[in-house]
This record gives C-alpha cells, sequence and structure tokens, in this order.
C-alpha cells in the first residue's frame, strides 16, 4: 500500500515539472499569434447591391369626378378590363333630374328668346307707322294745317317707338343669352350624368379596388379613388433604392440580376433604364431610385413584391488578390518599429510626413492623404509633390509573414472589391506574389484580442 501511494507521488512531480518546464518555455516564446491568409489569383467581380421594389410600368388610378352612391361594380380585383368597358356605376338619378330640369330651363328661354324677337318686330311696325305719321304731321305744319303741338307730339311718339326697337333688340339679345346659358347648363348636367358610368381608361389588370356597392363617394376636394389598373404585368420594373456611393458606376443599358421571397430558387435578370434624378434622404443617408426594366411572361412576378438586386458594375480576371482584413491590419508595433520596417524594405521614400503620421494613415487605407515626397526641400520632390496634388484613395499597405515569423510590409495600388478581396492593381514597393501570408489579425498571449482590422483577430 506504501509502495503503491510512493507510485503516485513520484507520478504527480513528474507531471507538475513538466507543467513548469513548459510554461517557462513558452513565456520565452514569442507572445503574438498571427493570423494570416493567403494571397491569389482569381476572377473578381464588382457588384452593387440594393432592394427595390417591383411594379407595373404604367399603373392608373381609376377616380370619380362626380360624388355618389356606388350602384353596380362590374370589376373586381384581378379582373381583366379593355379600354371603354364600364367598370362601375354610381347612382344617376339626381343627375338625371338635374338634367331634365336644365331641359327645362332651356326650353322656357328659348320661349323668352321667341317672345322677345316677337316683341321686336311689333316695336319695329309701331316705330314705322309713328314715323311715318311725324313725317306728315311736319308737311302739314308747314303748309300751316297742323299746330306745332301737333307736330311735337308726332315726333315724340317717332322717337319714344324707335326706343321702344332698341329695347326690343336689347331683350332679344338677352333672351338669346339666356339660351346659350341654359344650354350650357344642359351640358354641364348631361356631362355630370355620363360622369356617373365609369370606364376603364386603359387595358389592364384591377390590381386594387377601393370602394363597395352601396358606398358613397365624395368628389369635393379630390376625386375619390375606386380602382387601380395595371396595364402590362408581361412587362415590369423595379424601382430601387441605390445608395449615393454607388451611383457614380450604375450605367443605363447594364444588365441586372435579382431574387424575390416568393421564388427563391429562381434569378430573374433585366437591364437598368434609369437613374432618377430626385434624391431621397432618410436619417442623413442619400439614396436615388435607379428603374430597371424587366420581362414577365409568365406572370410570376406581382406588384409590390420586394426584390433584392444585384448589378455587376466591374470585373477582373485572373488577376492578384489579397483579402480585405489584410488591407485593414496594423500591426501592434510602435511608430519608430514601422518606421524602421519601412526604411529596411524601401517603402519610406515617396512618403509624406514623419514614421507616426505614416503609422497613422496605414491603419485607414482609406483615408485621403496627398501623394508626395519626405523630406527635404529639394527641387525635384518639390515638383513631384506640386503634381500629385490629387487625394490618394487606392493605396494601402499590406503585411507579409515570414517563416520566422518576421514581418515585411508591402504597399500596394488596390483596383476592384468583391468586398471579401481586393485586387492588386500594382505593386508600388516590395514583393508580393500568390502563396504569399498576408497577417489579417493578431493576438497577443499576455494581452486581451485587439479590434479586427488594427492587430487584433480577424473571423476567418
Amino acid at each position: 500500500m506504501n509502495l503503491l501511494r510512493r507510485h503516485w507521488l513520484i507520478t504527480l512531480l513528474i507531471v507538475a515539472g513538466i507543467a513548469i518546464f513548459a510554461a517557462f518555455r513558452f513565456k520565452a516564446e514569442d507572445k503574438t499569434q498571427y493570423f494570416t491568409s493567403k494571397a491569389d489569383h482569381g476572377d473578381i467581380r464588382q457588384i452593387v447591391e440594393a432592394t427595390g421594389t417591383i411594379n407595373a410600368v404604367i399603373t392608373v388610378q381609376v377616380g370619380s369626378q362626380v360624388s355618389g352612391t356606388i350602384a353596380h361594380l362590374y370589376a373586381d380585383f384581378n379582373s381583366q378590363v379593355k379600354k371603354g368597358e364600364v367598370v362601375a356605376q354610381i347612382d344617376p338619378s339626381l343627375f338625371q333630374a338635374t338634367l331634365l330640369q336644365s331641359k327645362a330651363n332651356l326650353a322656357n328661354a328659348k320661349a323668352n328668346s321667341v317672345a322677345a324677337k316677337a316683341n321686336l318686330e311689333k316695336a319695329k311696325a309701331t316705330a314705322l307707322q309713328t314715323r311715318a305719321d311725324y313725317q306728315r304731321t311736319s308737311g302739314l305744319a308747314k303748309e300751316g294745317v297742323m299746330s306745332q303741338q301737333q307736330l311735337d307730339l308726332a315726333k315724340a311718339n317717332a322717337d319714344s317707338a324707335d326706343a321702344t326697337v332698341a329695347a326690343a333688340e336689347a331683350q332679344v339679345a338677352q333672351a338669346d343669352a339666356q339660351v346659350q346659358q341654359q344650354q350650357a347648363a344642359v351640358e354641364v348636367a348631361q356631362t355630370n350624368l355620363n360622369y356617373t358610368t365609369i370606364y376603364a381608361p386603359i387595358d389592364g389588370t384591377v390590381i386594387a379596388r377601393s370602394v363597395d356597392v352601396g358606398q358613397t363617394v365624395a368628389a369635393s376636394l379630390q376625386a375619390p379613388t375606386l380602382f387601380t389598373i395595371a396595364q402590362d404585368l408581361t412587362k415590369m420594373q423595379v424601382y430601387a433604392s441605390t445608395d449615393e456611393s454607388d451611383v457614380g458606376m450604375i450605367r443605363p443599358g447594364q444588365p441586372v440580376t435579382f431574387k424575390v421571397d416568393a421564388f427563391p430558387k429562381d434569378t430573374f435578370s433585366g437591364k437598368v433604364s434609369q437613374v432618377r434624378l430626385n434624391a431621397t434622404t432618410v436619417q442623413n443617408v442619400v439614396t436615388y431610385n435607379t428603374v430597371i426594366d424587366f420581362n414577365n411572361p409568365e406572370r410570376k412576378l406581382l406588384p409590390g413584391m420586394t426584390a433584392y438586386i444585384s448589378i455587376p458594375v466591374a470585373n477582373a480576371d485572373d488577376v492578384l488578390r489579397v483579402p480585405n482584413g489584410a488591407l485593414r491590419y496594423k500591426p501592434d508595433l510602435t511608430a519608430e518599429e514601422i518606421r524602421a520596417l519601412y526604411q529596411k524594405y524601401g517603402l519610406s521614400h515617396g512618403q509624406s510626413g514623419g514614421a507616426a503620421e505614416t503609422a497613422s494613415s496605414e491603419a485607414n487605407p482609406r483615408r485621403t492623404r496627398p501623394e508626395g515626397t519626405q523630406g527635404g526641400g529639394s527641387g525635384e520632390n518639390n515638383n513631384a509633390a506640386k503634381a500629385q496634388r490629387t487625394p490618394r484613395m487606392d493605396v494601402s499597405v499590406v503585411w507579409k509573414l515570414h517563416p520566422d515569423k518576421s514581418l515585411e510590409p508591402v504597399r500596394i495600388r488596390m483596383g476592384i472589391t468583391d468586398h471579401t478581396v481586393t485586387e492588386v492593381a500594382q505593386v508600388l514597393n516590395g514583393n508580393l506574389q500568390p502563396g504569399d501570408e498576408l497577417i489579417t489579425g493578431s493576438i497577443s498571449k499576455s494581452s486581451t484580442s485587439r479590434a479586427p482590422g488594427v492587430g487584433g483577430q480577424q473571423r476567418r
């Protein structure tokens, strides 16, 4: 029994010794663990993604210009209608009565016009008679047969008859105007009566019905909508909201693919027809409507569906690619250490600012910074700085990991990206080949992990 206890005690001591030895050994080793991904050759497809709504090319809202009660409905949801086909009927009783009253007023006005014309003829005859009497009285007065009083009376009668003729002519004109007014009232009443019958303005499909039989519609302020008709569901459009940063890459005629939730296994295609200029701003996010035309021969896609759109805007075949995580990585080194590495691998030449500024700028490779030369006031450098005043937003530094765990910075000019990998358009400083290990993140064993892209662990 004592021998067995002694055996276990010796075993535990050996295990403890091994553990202590391993702890000291690992502590003496490098405390930083790097996460890497290889540069490679391949294809890149840069795609603009957006979300939009499917709509018919032409959608017409059918309304009513008169108020009344819906008496009949001749179309319903999904009904196929033709242009000129009756789709609804408003109760015409009040409008028919108004038309009959207007016609009666017109007949009365025409009768008044006839009476006024008859009075005019009578006044003209009277005026002719009194004018003749005046002329006879005037001749007899010159011969002394008629007195001056009789002459004056005859002249007054003639003038009065002329005035009566003028008044009769005015009454005829007034009667004619009333006839025209009542004729217009009849036409208005007839038009309103015609408006009680609602016709389809286009050939299409009823996609919405907003009223029922017996419902009263009021057209006092604006025309109420009775139906919504889509003209042709075999040719439709997608209205996509695209971010302002992507609009510059979208052109009419570009091919588009999209998916909908109703048919998750199907991919539909179309073409960009227009980028509308009316901007929409929601919480400081500016978007523009991109209109995409597509054919829908089977009518599988319906108005109002949500479309998830992909617009290919650029592609590169068989190019050198680096992971985007490598573009965001910044080593956990001091500015002096980074500057020393830059000088060792020839990256310090042609860089503006000091080492600290350089290190800071490389932490954010997309930051705008002027391209120039460091130092000294030489004429060549100054001329180069003046010639390169445009912002550089396509240059970044990636960090290669050598087998001996040493780091090498490589400055590259970036091309297109699919948000996973980025094209290397040009290697500006250093050497980069397919298969090189590029650091995408790191973690220190003696400290907590840092944020991704600035020395922390990257999700692979």
